[in-house]
Formats: structure tokens, C-alpha cells, sequence
């Protein structure tokens, strides 16, 4: 049958059952059987003498007693019933499910999977079947369902598509990297990530998927850059060197080795004839915002506007301060255009930036507004590059022919990482912080010590500086037994009372509402400031010198990392301390990390190192795709693989024109990156 058929032509699909696979986006046969299970249940019997404490196990076993049954209140109960398991008498509870109690005959032989408790040895039933395996099937397929579609029978409905594609589907990797690879042909991995035989098998035929994932994202990102490249109309930016070179004379501090070598790579692009398209990595204040006014200068130096985008007005602001005090003296105008902007002013501004009259815009989401117009944008840059979804960042690009883009990130992600997850950009990391600089001191002390470190906190306070108190949660939760910020800044409001003004921060407050509590924390008006996570992005408070972060274990290396960077920007001397009872070895690591180290790009590898599969990015805005098997974190060794093999196969002449390679350029045409089979 072809795959492309409805699904409703398999048996069983009936009316109700379509609009639920509908829901799943399941239509075709073909998006039926790339549906991937998202686990497989193990239920290959164990040796519980072998069998950690805690894990999940399936066993067979001999009853060996009649089964007591507590019933303990509305519809709950609990059966206990004890089972010979090899050697190994074992207990085994069953909540809920008085009803078994009849099946369970003494003597009678049953299959149990379920949580396993070394200690008491006692197994907490979750499914069980009266009598021994026969099916041998080891490993089962739990799929993402909708409405009421249920697993055994969406398994059926698999097991139906499968067989009915069997011999009709194509193979898209080329034999010659399916040989280097030793992966396995399509049609075998499909049949094997469904219905896998043994873990083995599982393991490669994730291996075949992962691959496959990863070269087709690969090849979409280098076949952008390669569009990039020759796209008509580059942006030629012929800037003046003395020029340049004065403006860097003239800074009130020297720029570092990192710094230069930046600014060196991302000059050495504005000169060529294509766009730019770089990805500009720091640490929390390595100095990429000076970095940014060097560029924007020497775009200005050329005849072009620049634009500078930031992701909230406080910070538009506080860039547009501090590059109108470095530019006044080179005469270099510079105008801010963010919400607050209205009625006569907003009009003012738009007309001179028209007219040429503004040669560095800053601002905000305001920027890509259709009535921004610009006479000649040469260079966008976009502050915390994640922050944008990737079609705001396409509006800004295409008010100009062909700008030069850099977007910056504080968000560290080791090299490797970087270079494969964002291949369409070429990629500079500022790996090295200003001189003089003075290290964070960083503590972990257990939540007991709350009372002593809000002492502590008020010395600096006393000192005329101001601290930050960062909780994970906005409001008490009956779920999660973590600190929340509105209890916190209740505590903290009465314990300081007539002494130092505390202000509350978090995601559910109105936009507005959050940029003037900023604004007053900004301004010193606000002593303590406590937040969730959103005072992550870079705003700059020198007076701000000391961080406490309550239940810390809840954060990443890297957002903790981040949080931590909010203090430290001035001459004092800072502090972040930890409060965390962590319960877990990878916790306690990630607390000893922090305190070991002020180096974003190491805790970035140590993140990437502990965290494994998961979401190191940690933001869905990432720009950065959601994939069917592939993990950017757990797989980065397939990742750079991929990205090698993908730049090859765009460069060569025969992937396109060649048979072989028709099937994954049939897959760039459908994601819009070719046109015809060749690049749009």
C-alpha cells in the first residue's frame, strides 16, 4: 500500500478514531509509522539478586499464600500476597485492585513488572498477567496518545501500517555513508524502533534515526549558509580603518586578546561580499556590548545604519546610554525606539532614521515594526539572540536587502555544541574576561542557614549595595515543596521593615508592571529584589553586589550561572550564595561546580557532562528544532558527524545532480531551502 495513503484505510480506523489520530496529526500511513515511541517497556524477566533498589522489574514467580486485602477508604485498597521468585520470597502489593485477590491462587504462576524495594523486598505492582510468559515479547512501545486512543490499540494500528508499507518505502541516507556508518536500512530501523526484538537492536536502530535527524537538520543549516553566501546584493561594508582604529584608541579601558580577536573575525565579514550571519558567544561581562558598538561603528564609518536589538527596554535603554557616551565625541548619532516611544517623539525619530539622519538605532521588539524604515541598514545585531523567535529576527534582516546580522548570547554552550547546533552562523566566543575583574565568591549552605545569610545580606545593604533573591516558584505549590518568591518577599518585606525596600518580580506580572520594578531596582529605589528566573537577562546593576538563590538544586549549571552574573558588575566585591538540599550525587555536583568555578564555558561542558539527555538549552525559543529521536545534548558526537559529512555533500557537484542523493534533496525542497533542486 502506498504510504501515502489515509490511515483510515487501515482496519479499525472508523470515524471516531480518525479525528483522535487527527489530533495526533496522523493522517497518512507515512505519518503513522514515523510516530516514535517515546519509551519501551522492559519486560525481560530479571535476576533480582542483580536488580538495584528502586528500579523497575519484571519477575516470575510461584504464589505462595492466600492474598490479604486492606481496603482503606472511598475505592482504595491494598493486596498483599507473597510470591517464590527463583529464591527470593518477595512481597507484592497491589493498590487498588481488590479484585485480584481471586485470580491469585496459591500455586498459581504470575508475571509481575513494578517497582522493586531491595530493602523490604517487596514488589509495588503495576501490571501483571496470571500464568507464565508465552509471548516473549520483551520490549513494548509506549507512544504520546490523544483523547481516547489506548496503547494496545494504537500497537495494532502500527503493526497494520508496517506491514502494509513493507517493500514501498524509501531509503534516503546513501549507501556509501550507510556502510561508513554501519547503520542500518530503513525499512529493518522502522520495523526495529516499533517492534525491537532485544536492547541491542533498539540501540541501532536509534543509531539509524539519529543519524538520519541530524544530517537532514545539517544540510538544511549548510544549505542556508551556502544561500547566504551567494545571496545577490551582500552587504559590502567598506569601513574606514583609522577611523576604527581611533574609535578603539579612544575607550576608557584596553580591549582583551578575546575581545580583539572578535572584533578582527567579525570585521574580516563585514568586508566580504556576502552577508555576515555570526553567532557571537560571551560569557556574563566578558564585554561583548563593546564589541557590538565597534562594529556598529565601523558599519557607520562606511555610510550604513546599524541596529541593535534588545529583548527588554530597561536593557535597550542602558545600551543606548552607554554607546551614546562612547560615540559623542566621533559624532555619531544615536536614537532609542522601544514601546514607551510615542505620538510626536516616536514620529521624530522614525523620520530622521529615513532620512539618514540616525546612524545606530537601539531598541527593542519596536524595531520590527513595518513603519521602521531605514535609509541604509548595513548591520543588525540582536542582544540574547534566544530570547527572539527566529521570524522577528527574519523582519529585522529584511529591512534592509541584505544586512550583516550578529547575534550575541550570554548563554554559554560549549564550542562543539555551538559550531554544530547553530551551522547555518559561523561562530566567535569571547573566552576571556577584562582584567581586574573581580571573581564572584560563591557558597552552598544548607536552607537551615536562611536567617544567618539574610544577616549577611544586610551588611551589604548597610554598605548602601543591593542584593537579589532568586525562588523557583511564583506561588506555594501543593506539588513541589520549593520556595516560592511571593512568600519570600512577604518574609523579607516584614524582617526589613522601615529599614531597606524589598520589591517582588516574576513572570505573571504585566510587562509594564515588571519593566518599572526593574527600573527601580535600577535606580536604587529597591534595596532587595526578589524574582524568579526572569532577571536572567542581562541587565546591568553595578550597585548590585550580593545573590541568594533558594533551592538551587532546582536550576541548572548554566541558568545558575546566569543568575549569578546579575551580581559582580561593579568595583565591590560580590557574592552568591547557594541555599540547597540537594538529594541526589548529580545535584550536590552541580552545587560543588558553582563553587569551584566563575567560568561560564566550564559549566557549560559540565552541564552538557551531567545533564545528558534533556534540554541544555533550556528554552523551546531557542530557535533550535524539536526532533523525533535525535537529543542535541546526548548525541553531539552524531551531531558534528552529521554537520561534517553535510558540509561535503553541499559542496560536492554530484549531491546535486546525483540519484542517490535525490531522495534528501527531495526533503530540502519540502522544507523551503530549495526551489526546482536547487538553492532558491
Amino acid at each position: 500500500m502506498d504510504n501515502k495513503a489515509p490511515v483510515s484505510s487501515l482496519k479499525g480506523v472508523g470515524k471516531q478514531a480518525a479525528e483522535t489520530l487527527r489530533d495526533m496529526k496522523i493522517e497518512s500511513l507515512e505519518d503513522l509509522i514515523m510516530t516514535f515511541p517515546y519509551r519501551h517497556e522492559d519486560f525481560q524477566l530479571k535476576d533480582l539478586a542483580e536488580t538495584p533498589h528502586n528500579e523497575r522489574v519484571t519477575v516470575e514467580g510461584r504464589v505462595e499464600n492466600e492474598p490479604s486485602v486492606l481496603f482503606l477508604g472511598k475505592n482504595k485498597s491494598r493486596t498483599t500476597v507473597t510470591v517464590l521468585v527463583g529464591r527470593h520470597l518477595v512481597k507484592a502489593v497491589f493498590f487498588n485492585q481488590h479484585y485480584v485477590k481471586a485470580k491469585l491462587q496459591i500455586g498459581a504462576v504470575v508475571t509481575l513488572t513494578g517497582k522493586w524495594d531491595r530493602g523490604r523486598q517487596l514488589i509495588t505492582v503495576s501490571s501483571h498477567s496470571i500464568g507464565p510468559r508465552t509471548d516473549g515479547a520483551d520490549f513494548e512501545p509506549v507512544y504520546s496518545l490523544k483523547g481516547s486512543m489506548h496503547q494496545k490499540t494504537f500497537r495494532k494500528l502500527m503493526r497494520q501500517g508496517l506491514d502494509a508499507t513493507k517493500g514501498g518505502l524509501q531509503d534516503c541516507l546513501p549507501v556509501s555513508i550507510r556502510e561508513e556508518y554501519q547503520l542500518l536500512p530503513f525499512e529493518e530501523a522502522l520495523e526495529t524502533v516499533h517492534f525491537p526484538e532485544d536492547a541491542a537492536s533498539l540501540k541501532q536502530a536509534r543509531r539509524r534515526f539519529v543519524y538520519e535527524e541530524l544530517l537532514l537538520f545539517q544540510l538544511k543549516m549548510q544549505a542556508l549558509r551556502k544561500k547566504n553566501r551567494e545571496a545577490e546584493g551582500g552587504s559590502f561594508i567598506d569601513y574606514d580603518l583609522n577611523r576604527l582604529k581611533a574609535f578603539i584608541d579612544a575607550l576608557p579601558f584596553d580591549l582583551t586578546s578575546a575581545q580583539k580577536r572578535v572584533v578582527n573575525e567579525i570585521c574580516r565579514d563585514m568586508k566580504e561580499p556576502f552577508r555576515m550571519n555570526r553567532l557571537l558567544q560571551g560569557d556574563v561581562g566578558s564585554g561583548k556590548t563593546v564589541v557590538a558598538a565597534i562594529a556598529l561603528y565601523a558599519a557607520v564609518t562606511a555610510g550604513k545604519q546599524g541596529a541593535l536589538m534588545a529583548p527588554t527596554e530597561i536593557l535597550a535603554e542602558q545600551h543606548a546610554n552607554t554607546l551614546e557616551e562612547w560615540f559623542r565625541p566621533f559624532g555619531v548619532s544615536v536614537a532609542l525606539l522601544t514601546g514607551s516611544v510615542k505620538g510626536k517623539r516616536r514620529k521624530e525619530v522614525l523620520k530622521r532614521l529615513v532620512d539618514g539622519e540616525i546612524d545606530i538605532l537601539i531598541g527593542t521588539h519596536a524595531l520590527i515594526q513595518p513603519e521602521v524604515l531605514f535609509k541604509s541598514l548595513g548591520l543588525v545585531i540582536t542582544d540574547e539572540q534566544h530570547r527572539f523567535g527566529v521570524d522577528q529576527r527574519r523582519v529585522l534582516k529584511d529591512k534592509a536587502l541584505n544586512p550583516d546580522v550578529l547575534f550575541m548570547t550570554a548563554t554559554p554552550i560549549p564550542r562543539t555544541l555551538a559550531i554544530s547546533a547553530f551551522g547555518e552562523m559561523d561562530v566567535s566566543i569571547i573566552d576571556e574576561m577584562p582584567a581586574g575583574r573581580k571573581e564572584i565568591e560563591t557558597y552552598w549552605m544548607k536552607k537551615e542557614m536562611f536567617g544567618k545569610i539574610v544577616g549577611r545580606m544586610e551588611k551589604e545593604l548597610l554598605a548602601g549595595r543591593q542584593a537579589y533573591v532568586i525562588a523557583p516558584l511564583i506561588e506555594e505549590s501543593e506539588t513541589l515543596e520549593y520556595q516560592n518568591a511571593v512568600e519570600l518577599y512577604q518574609q523579607l518585606t516584614v524582617y526589613f521593615e522601615g529599614r531597606h525596600t524589598v520589591g517582588l518580580m516574576h513572570g505573571r506580572l504585566h510587562p509594564d508592571e515588571k519593566e518599572q520594578t526593574m527600573r527601580e531596582f535600577a535606580e536604587g529605589k529597591i534595596a532587595v529584589l526578589v524574582s524568579t528566573t526572569v532577571v536572567e537577562v542581562g541587565v546591568n546593576v553595578p550597585n548590585a553586589s550580593f545573590m541568594l538563590i533558594y533551592d538551587a538544586e532546582r536550576f541548572g549549571l548554566s541558568q545558575l550561572h546566569q543568575l549569578r552574573g546579575r551580581v559582580g558588575r561593579g568595583s565591590d566585591q560580590s557574592y552568591c550564595v547557594l541555599l540547597a538540599d540537594p538529594k541526589t550525587e548529580i545535584g550536590k555536583e552541580r552545587m560543588n561546580s558553582m563553587t569551584e568555578t566563575n567560568d561560564g564555558f566550564i559549566l557549560a561542558e559540565k552541564d552538557l557532562e551531567l545533564r545528558g539527555p534533556g534540554d541544555f538549552f533550556g528554552r523551546k525559543q531557542s530557535g533550535i528544532p524539536e526532533f523525533r529521536m535525535a537529543d542535541l545534548v546526548h548525541d553531539y558526537r552524531a551531531l558534528e558527524a552529521a554537520r561534517k559529512d553535510a558540509e561535503a555533500l553541499i559542496a560536492s557537484e554530484s549531491f546535486w545532480v546525483s540519484d542517490e542523493t535525490k531522495c534528501l534533496r527531495a526533503m530540502l525542497e519540502e522544507s523551503g531551502i530549495l526551489e526546482g533542486g536547487r538553492l532558491d
